[in-house]
């Protein structure tokens, strides 16, 4: 008996093992090998907008590309970039080409090419952009006809595009470790190479803890399940609390620690105002507690400070721009501090750009650490504010560690295998690095699912009716997204409802406790929708703000909407009108980008890394499928449980298509699309690497589920290492 379960603790540890030591190997390859570097470019100033296009060839002559050239950066702009292809001629021998795929966000995409074995002179460089529904803008200068660059079939454009060669570096990443070092140390609170060190270390604190945790994990399942039952229910009121905390599993701390580690870390790496749409969040929270009103509609004017802090730190020309650089210099850092020493207003004409509509919650929590930090400048405020999103990565882990436990109570050591799939997942640590009510969102939705799956295991009590009711209310209190979650909410509830009847042997008797507990969650819920239509309403203002503007959008254009949100996921069917031609959405969208897309969705990783990720992906949904055919007697009993999952995430998907739809295709502006907006299923992300492990088989699902986690950590690592290269390379 001793044999048989040392052997898959043994499996376990060896996989560890072999993990480990494939990604130090693969960190070593990494740092010996040299980043590119511009080689060369064409001298054209990025000072004119050339067009818009939607669907071009161009060619340019004159060009000049240096020998041993590997791809050439053009200046265009796009949010879903279409694919684009490069070919360079001397006459009409072709030297060499190249493409680079659909789904590029940027204000240039770089296009690899076969390395040219010398330096070629007036050349011809061609290049198309393929046929796509959004704007892709030509940036460059206005020159004379005679350098103009030509449209293929048509007339000559008003100037040049500005082209950049690439190459590959001659210095490696480990001899630039040292220049990399100080940069990271720059446009910070306190400056100093400190600042890569305390990464480093976070690094080697988040790998040891993952891996003391996968070694553990059978053992701490184990102990916690003594503890549970030795774990007395009739605790006295003033230590109900403390008891209740004490019966949380060491493995559900453990995933929180991870998380929160992982969160700060990337809170360090990333540079002030780099994270999507921070700069409006920190104005909402300055607006609550310097003035203690909500922004107002539209932009409005920054506030001095916040624009000195972006101009100082060269945000606004970093992002979109993956060829520029933060602070370079400690001059630049001097010039900084010496501006903010100047006592300045944080809070400038009363908008909060892209956050004026979103919910006070999390703007109001956020104010606790602003204040604390309201002795230092603006980016010592933002630290901390930062700090406090890490917090809720690490309740977002703890809530998925226990939602996997309650959903799949029969393996113990699979539950560690989930809450560390969702505490390393690198997306959740770069959102929640950064000031954002994202991370909030999230850690409400995990405990969402953690109350749901407890509800359909032991039924809906009265706590947990509170608990799903207050939760629910906090969600519509933090992000508009939430409303996309909301159904999936209610059919759970009208779902433990029924079943709170049926199982009871009078269910006359049982109508009213359900129908009393439905609707005291029901009432909880909704509480705040009806405080913020009546204050419309007493306003003059409409119904449910900007949400009814969006509902009168779409009427009359119901399966147009559909159609467009369909295929915002998933491959156009026949007699669908196509809405995005030449863009695989499933892939080159959703998938690519929750692969790895930081910054303002700005920062990738080479095309080659999301091709090889598909094979891990494929391994772990062909593996939770196995272990669903397998376990397919039970799922009758809990298809009712599945579809309430399922209901949350189709919600979150059609809200955030159909708030697409009405951006690309009714205002004619730019789809609504982010890989951050799936992240409040970040649940089911647990629960599926949960599945897979547990799909191996009894002898290898340890060893797979550690292998598994061990990738997810390398995938964060080299996520973060991108994210450093970016800014600081």
């Amino acid at each position: 008996m001793h044999a048989r379960r040392a052997a898959p603790l043994a499996s376990a540890c060896a996989a560890l093992g072999i993990g480990l030591a494939l990604t130090a190997l693969a960190l070593v390859l990494t740092l010996t090998g040299a980043p590119g570097e511009v080689s060369a470019s064409n001298g054209v100033r990025l000072d004119a907008d050339l067009g818009k296009t939607r669907g071009v060839e161009i060619c340019q002559r004159g060009e000049t590309l240096p020998r041993a050239t590997t791809a050439v950066r053009l200046s265009l702009e796009a949010t879903i970039g279409p694919r684009v292809a490069v070919a360079v001629f001397a006459g009409t021998h072709e030297l060499t080409g190249g493409t680079r795929g659909s789904g590029w966000t940027a204000v240039s995409v770089t296009v690899p090419v076969r390395a040219l074995a010398r330096t070629v002179t007036n050349a011809t460089l061609c290049f198309a952009v393929a046929r796509t529904r959004v704007h892709v803008d030509l940036l460059g200068a206005q020159t004379g006809p005679a350098s103009a660059a030509q449209v293929t079939g048509g007339a000559a454009l008003p100037g040049r595009l500005r082209v950049e060669e690439m190459r590959s570096g001659r210095a490696s990443w480990a001899s630039l470790a040292l220049s990399v070092a100080r940069r990271m140390g720059l446009g910070r609170a306190f400056a100093g190479t400190w600042v890569s060190a305390l990464a480093a270390a976070l690094m080697l604190a988040l790998a040891l803890t993952t891996s003391w945790l996968l070694v553990r994990a059978p053992r701490i399942a184990a102990g916690a399940a003594r503890r549970a039952q030795r774990e007395p229910r009739d605790a006295p009121s003033r230590s109900r609390v403390a008891a209740r905390l004490r019966r949380v599993p060491r493995g559900a701390w453990g995933c929180a620690l991870v998380a929160l580690l992982n969160a700060v870390c990337w809170s360090v790496i990333t540079p002030p105002f780099q994270v999507p749409d921070e700069p409006s969040h920190f104005a909402y929270v300055a607006l609550l507690a310097e003035r203690g009103t909500l922004p107002s509609a539209g932009a409005g004017v920054p506030a001095p400070e916040v624009q000195l802090v972006q101009e100082g730190l060269n945000s606004d020309r970093i992002r979109f721009q993956p060829a520029q650089r933060a602070l370079a210099s400690v001059e630049q850092q001097r010039v900084l501090e010496r501006d903010l020493a100047a006592p300045l207003p944080r809070v400038g004409s009363g908008g909060a750009g892209a956050a004026s509509n979103e919910p006070p919650l999390y703007y109001a929590l956020e104010v606790v650490p602003y204040e604390l930090g309201s002795g230092w400048s603006l980016l010592g405020s933002l630290a901390l504010m930062r700090l406090f999103s890490a917090l809720l990565a690490a309740l977002t882990a703890l809530f998925a560690y226990l939602f996997v436990r309650e959903a799949l109570p029969g393996a113990r050591w699979a539950w560690t295998v989930g809450g560390l799939a969702v505490a390393v997942f690198p997306l959740l640590g770069f959102m929640s690095g950064g000031v954002s009510p994202d991370a909030l969102l999230f850690a409400e939705c995990a405990a969402l699912y953690y109350c749901l799956a407890r509800a359909f295991r032991h039924g809906l009590t009265r706590r947990l009716a509170v608990a799903l009711g207050l939760l629910s209310a906090a969600g519509f209190s933090t992000k508009l997204n939430f409303v996309g979650f909301a159904p999936g909410v209610l059919l759970g509830l009208l779902v433990l409802g029924a079943r709170m009847v049926g199982a009871h042997p009078n269910r006359g008797e049982a109508i009213g406790p359900a129908v009393r507990r439905v609707a005291l969650a029901l009432a909880l819920a909704l509480s705040p929708v009806a405080l913020y239509a009546c204050a419309n309403v007493l306003a003059g203002k409409p119904l449910l703000g900007s949400a009814s503007a969006t509902l009168a959008a779409t009427r009359g254009s119901l399966l147009h909407e559909l159609s467009y949100i369909w295929q915002f996921y998933l491959p156009r069917l026949p007699g669908m009108q196509s809405y995005f031609p030449g863009v695989l959405t499933t892939r080159q969208l959703w998938f690519d980008g929750l692969v790895g897309m930081y910054g303002w969705a700005d920062t990738l990783f080479p095309g080659w890394v999301y091709d090889v990720a598909l094979a891990p992906a494929l391994l772990i949904a062909a593996l939770g499928l196995r272990e669903l055919v397998r376990r397919r007697a039970a799922l009758p009993r809990r298809t009712a449980e599945l579809a309430v999952y399922g209901t949350t995430a189709v919600g979150v998907m059609a809200l955030v298509g159909a708030q697409s739809y009405v951006s690309d295709v009714l205002e004619g502006s730019e789809p609504f699309w982010e890989p951050r907006y799936a992240l409040p299923m970040l649940g089911l992300w647990g629960l599926l690497v949960a599945l897979a492990a547990r799909g191996a088989g009894r002898r290898w699902g340890p060893a797979t589920g550690t292998l598994l986690v061990v990738l997810l950590f390398a995938h964060d690592l080299f996520s973060q290492l991108q994210t450093i290269a970016r800014y600081y390379g």
